[in-house]
C-alpha cells in the first residue's frame, strides 16, 4: 500500500508544489527581510534541482532496474521549466519593473543573466514538446531535441555559479551533482560503444561467424 502511494505521480505533482506553497506562506507572514531577493532565489534554486531530478531520472532507473521512474520525467522537466518561468517572471516584475531597456542592458552586460536567459529560451522548445501527441509527431527527432536538456542544465549550474559572489559552495554541490549525473551517461555510452566497436572487430576476423547460426 505504501509503496503504491509513493510510486502515485500525483503525490509527487502536489510534493512538487511544496516549494511554491512555503514561498507564498513565508510572503504572507511578512516574516522575509527581503522576499523578492528570497522569491526570486527560491524560484531559480528550485528549477535547478528540478533539472537535475529530470536528469536522475536515467541513472535511477538503471540502478532500480524499475522502469516506472520514466513515468515521471516529463513532470519533472514540466517543473523545472514552471519553476524557471517564474524565476523570469519575478525578475521581470519585481526587479526590474518591467523597464525592458534596462533588461535588455542586464542581459547584454552581466554574463549570469546572459546564460540564465539562453537556458529558459532553450527550455522552452522541451516543454512544448513535451506531449505524447508530439512525441509521436516528432519520432526520432523528439529524442535529438531532448538532449538539449543536458546544455541547459550545465547553463543554469553556470547562471548559478556566477551569480554567487561570495560563499560558492551551495552552486558548487549543484555543480558536482551535474557532473555525475554526466558522467553517468558518458560511462554508458562508452560502454556502448565499446561493446559495439569489440562487435565489429569479431566480425572482421571471423566474417562467416554470423552466418553459422
Amino acid at each position: 500500500m505504501l509503496l503504491r502511494v509513493l510510486q502515485s505521480g500525483s503525490l509527487w505533482f502536489v510534493l512538487s508544489l511544496l516549494p511554491l506553497l512555503r514561498a507564498v506562506l513565508l510572503l504572507w507572514q511578512g516574516e522575509l527581510v527581503n522576499p523578492v531577493e528570497f522569491i526570486t532565489r527560491s524560484s531559480g534554486t528550485w528549477a535547478l534541482v528540478f533539472l537535475l531530478l529530470t536528469l536522475a531520472i536515467t541513472p535511477l532507473r538503471q540502478i532500480s532496474g524499475w522502469s516506472g521512474w520514466l513515468q515521471y520525467r516529463r513532470m519533472l522537466g514540466l517543473y523545472a521549466f514552471f519553476y524557471a518561468v517564474l524565476h523570469f517572471g519575478i525578475y521581470l516584475w519585481l526587479d526590474q519593473l518591467f523597464d525592458w531597456a534596462a533588461i535588455v542592458r542586464d542581459i547584454i552586460e552581466r554574463p549570469f543573466i546572459t546564460v540564465g536567459m539562453l537556458a529558459l529560451l532553450l527550455l522552452i522548445p522541451l516543454a512544448m514538446t513535451s506531449t505524447k501527441a508530439m512525441m509521436r509527431r516528432l519520432k526520432r527527432r523528439w529524442g535529438q531535441l531532448h538532449r538539449l536538456i543536458y546544455p541547459i542544465a550545465i547553463l543554469a549550474v553556470v547562471h548559478f555559479w556566477w551569480l554567487v559572489k561570495k560563499d560558492l559552495s551551495e552552486p558548487m554541490i549543484y555543480a558536482a551533482v551535474l557532473t555525475l549525473l554526466l558522467g553517468w551517461r558518458c560511462r554508458a555510452w562508452l560502454l556502448g560503444f565499446t561493446g559495439r566497436l569489440k562487435q565489429q572487430n569479431a566480425r572482421a576476423h571471423n566474417p562467416h561467424r554470423g552466418q553459422a547460426g
